[in-house]
């Protein structure tokens, strides 16, 4: 059986197989920068896929409408609680929902009967929690519990779940390791996505829920968020404008590049987690569990010095950064590094971009989306239903 796709290119379509052992699967944040991309990939190797998204202003909602535009949910079309079959993919839906609207969630997953979700949905940002603390608890807490308690009641063969490196927060031991501990968070957005893995092992413990946290390092590339360095970099060389360079550039980042994050994520979709049955309560692994619960990293594995990465940028754009140096930001840390032994034996997972090649597609991007419609994304007024 083969699925037919359209093309963006009018009278081309993709055929793509579809496996009988292919999943029906829920995205929570599909107008999100990795849901975005993650979607692509499943619907592109013939998973059935339902998307759902609030399309919040944390950051420019335009940038999200073109994302879902991009898979063929016209903004016209978008309606709070109503499906919207895409013109790109016969196998996706997308629906306007927030998932802290529990009964339109319980909804979703009783209209769907999905095999498996992966959570992207929450509020980002670390500087932005040190502010607007309240939203964090809101959907990183509460939306997430709704999550998990559909997931529940709705006998879910395997929840995935947004982590973060941040979570590793205080911790000085390099590379970072699931194995080791994670209680010393220095940012609430951190807290809250180490509570979102504690709260999933309740579940994993008490309904034998399979459970799988992805810490995610760094995530850059094409379609990327606005809050972010290389977004930020991008804009302000492009337009002559000075960069923040944070503790004075010697901040070390394990960049990964999109890609390399969906594959990491599709290959652990396709393993549910498992009990351990060497699990020691007298020497709890972190990680794992008795009950079927997992922990990953990842990342490249490899950390960029900031000015290293602003090189790059230099280099893809031929403009010279104006730098401001500034100290160290409260809630941030001096570097991140993954360990990605677990996820490369475990589950074959090697990333394969470089940074000089994520950050020449991503200027790419960012000048062939930006600069031809930047009338066009800066006034075009968006209604939000």
């Amino acid at each position: 059986m083969a699925l037919k796709i359209n093309c963006l290119i009018p009278g081309y379509y993709l055929t793509v197989s579809q496996n009988p052992n292919f999943m029906k699967i829920l995205i929570t944040g599909t107008a999100g920068f990795i849901g975005f991309h993650l979607a692509q990939r499943l619907l592109q190797r013939g998973d059935t896929v339902v998307g759902i998204d609030n399309i919040n202003d944390y950051y420019d909602v335009n940038l999200k409408y073109a994302r879902l535009a991009h898979t063929g949910i016209p903004q016209s079309e978008i309606a709070y609680g109503v499906p919207v079959q895409s013109k790109v993919y016969d196998n996706y839906t997308f629906i306007k929902l927030d998932i802290c609207d529990k009964p339109s969630l319980e909804k979703c997953f009783k209209d769907n009967q999905f095999d498996a979700v992966c959570n992207l949905a929450a509020q980002a940002g670390v500087r932005y929690s040190l502010t607007n603390p309240d939203a964090y608890i809101e959907a990183n807490i509460k939306g997430f519990l709704n999550v998990l308690e559909c997931s529940r009641h709705f006998k879910i063969g395997h929840l995935l779940y947004a982590s973060s490196s941040s979570v590793y927060g205080l911790n000085k031991n390099m590379p970072f390791s699931t194995h080791n501990n994670v209680d010393h968070p220095v940012s609430l957005y951190a807290a809250s996505k180490k509570s979102n893995e504690l709260m999933a092992h309740s579940y994993s413990h008490l309904f034998n829920l399979p459970t799988t946290a992805l810490r995610f390092f760094t995530v850059y590339g094409p379609w990327g968020r606005p809050d972010m360095a290389l977004f930020l970099f991008t804009k302000a060389i492009l337009e002559g404008k000075p960069i923040e360079v944070f503790n004075n550039g010697e901040m070390r980042r394990d960049f990964t590049y999109i890609d390399d994050i969906v594959e990491g994520i599709v290959r652990v979709f396709d393993q549910p987690a498992q009990k351990n049955p060497e699990w020691n309560s007298l020497n709890p692994d972190p990680a794992t569990s008795n009950a079927p619960y997992a922990v990953f990293n990842i990342g490249r594995g490899e950390p960029v010095r900031l000015l290293d990465f602003v090189e790059e940028i230099e280099k893809e754009t031929g403009i010279s950064a104006q730098k401001i140096f500034l100290p160290m930001q409260d809630g941030d840390v001096a570097e991140t590094a993954a360990d990605i032994d677990d996820l490369k034996n475990l589950l074959n997972y090697q990333p394969s971009v470089s940074v000089h090649t994520g950050v020449k597609n991503f200027v790419k991007w960012f000048t062939e989306f930006y600069t031809p419609h930047a009338q066009i994304v800066t006034t075009t007024p968006v209604t939000v239903n």
